[in-house]
């Protein structure tokens, strides 16, 4: 949650989300159904907040799926890039978080006494962190690629000067952190998806690595 926080603070418009961050590190332990509820909540408030930004409309019944998916849209990226198809993923996986918020809620539905006791048993610890940490990605990748829009428009592509197969110490070590990403027959690890969505993002988080190391 730190890397979101660090993010929000860079980029002053959304100070406002603070109010989720707080509220997910508060309860992920105690009460994972509202830390759950709150990651959906943050993840569809930056959606929203940049399709209104663009102008593109959302429509009163809009999910969380569909404001996930024309956010990255807005945002500039084509049907044929590989952020195209991973979001259609991630998409997905907020879908899941409203999903998993309604059978583990404490109001949802109605719960017994014992269901009650019980509804933070139903997730495991490694789910827990999982969601946690892919909403921590896609929130920052977000806020970050609608901030940098103007600039990556503007510019010319960055020419890769790092090669993503001599830095395998980082992609390892970006990939036991946070997996890989399946999207139907198709499986790409974190490190990839980093490098080749956002290179100076990667070389960033590459040299942390490095200087952490030394």
């Amino acid at each position: 949650m730190e890397r979101l926080k660090k993010v929000i603070e860079q980029y002053g418009r959304w100070s406002e989300l603070t109010t989720y961050t707080e509220r997910i590190e508060a309860h992920a332990s105690t009460d994972f159904s509202h830390a759950i509820e709150n990651a959906k909540a943050l993840l569809e408030t930056i959606g929203k907040e940049i399709c209104n930004a663009k102008g593109v409309e959302l429509g009163e019944t809009a999910n969380v799926n569909a404001v996930m998916k024309k956010a990255f849209t807005a945002i500039g990226y084509s049907s044929d890039t590989l952020v195209t198809q991973i979001s259609a993923a991630l998409a997905t996986i907020g879908q899941q978080m409203g999903n998993l918020r309604n059978e583990i809620g404490t109001i949802s539905h109605g719960k017994s006494l014992e269901e009650l006791k019980e509804r933070n048993n139903k997730v495991d610890e490694l789910t827990k962190e999982f969601l946690i940490d892919t909403t921590v990605i896609v929130a920052s990748f977000l806020i970050r690629s609608f901030e940098n829009e103007n600039s990556r428009v503007k510019t010319e592509p960055v020419e890769a000067e790092l090669l993503y197969t001599d830095n395998e110490p980082f992609n390892d070590f970006w990939d036991d952190l946070y997996g890989e990403f399946a999207m139907g027959d198709y499986s790409f690890p974190a490190s990839e998806i980093l490098f080749n969505v956002d290179y100076l993002a990667y070389v960033t988080e590459s040299k942390i690595f490095s200087d952490d190391v030394e």
